[in-house]
Order: C-alpha cells, then structure tokens, then sequence
C-alpha cells in the first residue's frame, strides 16, 4: 500500500474511534495524539514486538526535565520492559520528522527510566497518579529486569529507526522508533521479520557452512548448520526478543533467566556445547547460498531469520557472556536447523511454523494445544464466522484464526478501492475482527478466572485450549451452534463496549478493571443478560453503559485497596487478587436495563 494512502487509512481508524468513543455517554473527548499511540501499540502486541501493552500518559517536569510517556509493557515474566512516547504530527501527507525530534522524545522517556530506577520519579509524583505504580514497579524491581526497550512511535517518516543504547545502572537500553513507514511495512506484509536480514559474511567472516536440501515448489528448503556462538550473541545483542517474534513467538519468549546447565558448558567446557546442547531452529523467507573459505556450499545471509525453538539457548548465551566476559564464545559451536519458507499463502505459513515450533518444542512445556490455528475448534468457528451474518444482512464477524488473515483477506476481496472501503466499513470492519486471544480473554473473565484472563493474551489463550482440548477428550461437543455463536459474540460486543467506556475514566490498567468487572458482572447477573438482544442490536444499551460506570469504579477502588501497592497489573495476575474481589458486592441496579431480564 502506498504510504499516503495508508496513513489516510490511520488517520481515519483514529477518527472513527474517537466517534466511537464520543458515542458513549459521558466520555472525555479522547486526545488524538493517545488514540494513534493506542493503535500502534495494539500492532506491535499483534505481531509480537512488545506484550500486553497499557496505555499511561504521563508528560511533566522533574526539576527542569521534561518527562514523557504514553504507555509501557511488562513481559509475561517480568524481566522485560517496554517504554512508549509518541511524536504526533496528524498531518495528511506523511511528514519528515528530524532525528533530533525523536531523540529528544526518547530523552523524555528516558529520564522516566532513570530517574524511576534511582528511587527519585516517585517522590515527585502526584501519588494519585497512576504512572506513579509503574515508577514504583521499576524502583523496586529494576534489578530483576533483564531487557528495556524505549519506543518512539510516529506518524512521521524519519530517517533512523535505532539509535545506540544507552545504559543505567549496568544494563542496557535500546532505542527504537516506529514510523509510519514502518508501521505500513508490517502492515501490509505482516511481516515484521522481514526487517531482519542477516548477513553471515559480516557478522561471521565467512558464510555458514551447511547440508542445504532444495524443497519442491511452493514448499521449503532445508539446511543444516552451526552457528559460532559469538555470532548467536551479537544477534540478541542487536534484535533482541525480536529473533523470536515469528507467529509463535509469545510461547517462546526469551526469559533472560539463564539456564545453569548451560551456563555452566559455556564457562567451563565451550569446546563441548556443540555435543551437549540440542541446538536451535530457524525459519526464514529467504536464504542465499554462497561459497565458504573451505569451498564447500554455505549460507551467505538469511532473510527474515526468526528462531521458533532455541530462545532459552540463545538468551543463555548473550546473558552469561553479559555476566561473565572472560566466556570465549569463539570455541562454542550451536547446532542449528534451518527451515526456509516458499509458500505465498499466509495462513499455510503461520500452520507451517506452528507445527515446526510444536514439533521442535515436544520437549518442554509447550503443549500442542498451545500453537492451534488449525485445531477443529478454531476451523470451526472461522466457518460459522464466515456464514453467520448480522441483523442487516450485509456485515458480520470476522474471526481471526490465523494471524494476519484478516488484512489478507482485505487485500484479497478488496480488489478496487470502492470494495476494499466497503468492506472496512460496512461488511467487516476492524471493530468487528476477533481474534483467538481476544476470545480466549473474554471466555476467561465470563467463566469466572479474570485471573488468568490477566495473565496476557498468549498465557491466557494456552489455558484456554487446554480447557478445549480436554473438553474433546471428554467428548463434549466445543464448537457452538448458530445460537451459541451468536452468544459468544454478544459476550465480546459486551465486553469490547465496557472497555471501551472505562478508557476515559481511568488513566491506566483499564483492561484489568474491565478484566475483573466482567467476571463480577458474570457471578452476580449471567442468567440475567439476554446476549441474543446484545448481538440483534450490534451494542448495548445507554442504561446499561451508566451501570458499568457506577460498577467500574467500585471495582477499581477494590483492586486498587487490595492491591497494597503492587502494581495493578501484576496483581490481577494473582489467584488470590480474585478470591479478594469476589467479596466485592455489586451495588444494586439505578434503573432499568434492556438487556437484563
């Protein structure tokens, strides 16, 4: 897509959600600049650059120091954090933004960082503030973190899209912009691996020498090799988690918690790694071959490298040379896998990594179940999905079974630019794009564990399809009917609209009081709620959204007074965070709700 047209095609996703928001009774006139950092960062959590991202404005002085923020992520174990600033142009043609500006908001970021890490951000904050629990989280756990990353997202194009580290206290921060450019790349290719081209005879002095086997058409290439263990390190050094993004990436997260076994070869027996560990494997879009210093067949450079199995070893290896730099890396030799994709159909390339990363990880916790686009539930609902449609006969849902199939299907149907805007608008707009880990989410919090449903996407979805897969063990029968499908729905229209009411009235972890609020409303009102009413009419109620308002903030205040100073976020992670809040009686109904019997 050209780049004036799809950020036409932003500008006008912020609009229509600030019209949605502006629907809703009684909300706040919703900042541009915060709606564009909200979208991007809902991107980047799609492809898998960052995890369960919050959005946190913050924009002060400390002194004579400006600080800014307008979000943060905080990994599945805790040892990785994101940051967020934004540099909003909201101009109609895409604009230049210098270098100089993007430092400089990542400067404001930055002190936010440091001056947290010091112990000195929370002494001069309003304590009211929300950012303030972050600025704790970081004064009290900076040394448990082993990787940070800044962002700085734009609408503009800017020349550099990573600036050199920085360090505080030891460890290393990286700094990245997301443009607008970038942003229509990923987009567009839902790809965002291809940024990743990786040249062996620049990192490595010499291509890979391998076992290279050439697939049939449309299928894969196949290569064996070792990959010098200093090589391994500069790579993690350079792209970090972003190696491991692939469409699996959230099972294979890199922890930074280094596996002792393997710290203890590479300090100890280097030479030996090569027979000790099992190795690591690749996929790539594409590989070029060339020849090595011995004259035998290498790999010359890989493009769109991701590791699907091998990130523990990968991040022991960067982590325990951070540790220990006396570790001569040189002498170590990691077997490696490789897997180069030659399909053009997307959907059969996410359920070909998947199965390569299932099979690759049967030996550890990863379960089958876990990397599913193609399991009998999933399939089924995509078909019902497909065939069901709305009250008006024209739109309906769009279920999301593998990722990024919504936006090929746009590129597919939307032939002419008249029916890609139809199709965005009337028949299947984003608004109505489901995803697994959206359902898995909602399901959790209506079934009673907003716990888990807290846990993040990825987390919360394994738990999930362990749930299906033990119900078809069972011999129930999990995929609904036309009735039941519509119900479901309505339960993620229900949710999708509280969410979208709490966004203005809290500065941040709106998800987790969403989260928790659902699962409140579920204990005390599920027989009550006529979902079929909620999916005939596409929304809810105004009676209904000033009852989620008066219950929403009973619930904040409950999370907040439970959670003794702990993070909202992390602890609606906890089991007991739920048990406390079950205590919570819901006021009794203002009024009369359509959609309660």
């Amino acid at each position: 897509m050209e780049l004036t047209e799809f950020l036409a095609q932003i500008r006008a996703e912020v609009r229509d959600e600030i019209s949605e928001r502006m629907t809703t009774s009684g909300a706040a006139y919703p900042y541009p600049e915060l709606i564009f950092s909200e979208i991007v960062m809902r991107h980047m959590e799609d492809v898998g650059m960052t995890y369960e991202p919050q959005v946190c404005h913050y924009d002060s002085k400390v002194g004579n120091a400006n600080i800014r923020l307008s979000g943060y992520s905080v990994s599945e174990d805790g040892d990785r954090l994101d940051l967020f600033v934004t540099v909003y142009r909201n101009a109609e043609l895409p604009q230049s933004v210098p270098d100089a500006e993007t430092k400089q908001a990542a400067e404001h970021c930055f002190r936010f960082l440091k001056l947290s890490a010091e112990g000195k951000m929370t002494k001069a904050m309003d304590p009211s503030h929300d950012a303030r629990e972050l600025a704790l989280h970081i004064e009290k756990g900076y040394s448990e973190l082993d990787e940070l990353r800044i962002y700085v997202l734009t609408d503009g194009q800017v020349k550099t899209k990573n600036f050199k580290s920085q360090e505080i206290a030891g460890k290393t921060i990286r700094l990245e912009v997301m443009d607008i450019e970038r942003l229509n790349r990923h987009v567009s290719e839902g790809k965002p691996r291809d940024e990743l081209v990786v040249n062996f005879n620049a990192v490595a002095g010499d291509p890979l020498p391998c076992v290279y086997i050439q697939g049939a058409d449309h299928t894969y290439d196949y290569a064996m090799t070792v990959i010098p263990g200093d090589v391994l390190r500069f790579l993690y050094d350079k792209y970090g988690a972003r190696l491991l993004e692939a469409n699996v990436r959230s099972f294979l997260s890199a922890t930074g918690k280094v596996n002792k076994g393997i710290q203890a070869t590479l300090r100890a027996e280097p030479e030996k790694f090569v027979a000790y560990n099992n190795g690591i494997v690749i996929v790539a879009d594409e590989a070029s071959l060339g020849q090595t210093k011995q004259g035998g067949p290498g790999i010359a450079w890989l493009k769109g490298m991701q590791i699907v199995n091998g990130g523990q070893t990968t991040a022991s290896i960067y982590f325990t040379k951070k540790k220990y730099p006396e570790v001569d890396l040189k002498k170590v030799q990691v077997p490696a896998k490789i897997v180069v994709l030659k399909s053009d159909n997307a959907t059969a390339e996410e359920a070909m990594i998947s199965d390569i990363s299932r099979f690759a990880n049967s030996q550890n916790t990863v379960k089958q179940s876990d990397l599913s686009a193609n399991s009998p539930f999933h399939v089924g609902l995509e078909k019902i999905s497909n065939s069901v449609y709305l009250p008006d006969g024209v739109g309906r849902w769009f279920y999301e079974r593998a990722a990024g199939s919504y936006i090929t299907m746009l590129a597919r149907e939307g032939s002419t630019p008249a029916k890609y805007r139809d199709l965005k608008t009337k028949v299947i707009p984003p608004s109505r794009r489901l995803t697994k880990t959206d359902l898995a989410k909602v399901i959790s919090a209506w079934e009673g564990r907003p716990d888990l449903a807290s846990l993040g996407g990825q987390k919360n979805f394994a738990k999930f399809m362990d749930d299906i897969r033990d119900r078809e063990e069972r011999g129930e029968v999990v995929i609904p009917d036309v009735l039941g499908y519509k119900r479901m729905v309505g339960k993620v229209i229900l949710f999708k609209h509280i969410h979208s009411v709490l966004r203005p009235m809290f500065p941040a972890f709106q998800g987790n009081v969403s989260i928790y609020l659902v699962a409140l409303i579920a204990e005390n009102h599920a027989n009550q709620i006529d979902f079929i009413r909620i999916w005939d009419q596409q929304g809810v109620s105004r009676a209904f959204m000033d009852q989620i308002r008066i219950w929403a903030k009973e619930v904040n205040r409950a999370l907040h007074a439970t959670a003794n100073g702990r993070m909202i976020s992390e602890w609606a992670k906890k089991e007991e965070c739920w048990t406390e809040l079950q205590r919570l009686s819901l006021s009794p109904r203002q009024g009369a709700v359509p959609e309660m019997k």
